[in-house]
């Protein structure tokens, strides 16, 4: 069995305001399709997805990742950007893949996406995906894990000058603007049931910084209906970048196919 993997990536129209377009890559395949969905500031060409890649060429599943707006080869100015708008590349991306039921991998703020499009998408009476894997999940981490996190004189400065330069341990300082956090308030998912429409697949490291064990959890207590497991990775960061930790998400992924 043969699969297709372009150099350059595809450019997909997204219908927003104004139209925009996204960088895509897709590998040809049988079966059920595997969905990339990844994080904040985060890329199609990042270790996970290349891995995911892999591993649906090894077994002859089609595979489909993208880059968000402003996030890796797709143009944009990333200060100008909010979660609305990443979600909505996202559902365009899905509403690409036809009838088959795709497993979806969201890692971080694509966990995060990825419920909130599989609400969108049961909202609409569009069909489900087979299955979920999310890779220690930032749900409503604009407000739970950056602004209530803040002290007050960022929050100040977010206010008052509209945008917040915070330092990351992985690259440039990268802006915070007053429209992203505002805008990710629209999507906050904690404090009602999470129904995901899907069997998930949690994968959480035990020494994540970014997404502590205690916020997932916050997210398993909000899905009290759903068909959920958790792998907790012992000496895990946030990203589950390690050999092992690939490995292991191989597993988990090949498993929910």
């Amino acid at each position: 069995m043969t699969s297709v993997l372009s150099e350059a990536p595809e450019w997909m129209a997204v219908a927003s305001t104004p139209p925009r377009r996204i960088a895509v890559r897709r590998r040809a395949g049988k079966g059920t399709p595997i969905l990339w969905v990844g994080g904040f500031r985060s890329d199609m060409m990042s270790t996970k997805a290349l891995t995911l890649d892999a591993l649906a060429a090894r077994l002859g599943h089609p595979m489909i990742r993208f880059d968000y707006a402003a996030h890796g080869e797709s143009p944009g100015r990333f200060e100008e950007m909010t979660l609305s708008d990443w979600l909505f590349d996202t559902l365009t991306v899905i509403d690409t893949l036809g009838d088959t039921p795709p497993v979806i991998v969201g890692s971080s703020m694509g966990g995060w996406i990825t419920l909130l499009a599989m609400r969108e998408r049961h909202r609409s009476g569009k069909a489900p995906p087979k299955a979920l894997v999310l890779i220690a999940p930032a749900v409503d981490f604009t407000e739970e894990l950056m602004w209530k996190a803040f002290p007050d004189s960022v929050k100040q400065k977010i206010l008052e000058e509209g945008v917040y330069h915070q330092p990351s341990a992985y690259g440039e300082p990268y802006p915070i603007t007053k429209k992203f956090i505002e805008d990710g308030r629209n999507h906050l998912m904690f404090g009602a049931p999470i129904t995901p429409h899907a069997p998930v697949h949690i994968l959480q490291g035990m020494k994540d910084p970014d997404v502590p064990v205690a916020h997932m959890q916050r997210l398993l207590d909000h899905m009290p209906e759903a068909d959920v497991g958790v792998s907790y990775v012992k000496e895990g960061d946030h990203r589950l970048s390690r050999p092992e930790d690939l490995e292991f998400l191989e597993r988990v992924v090949e498993r929910m196919l």
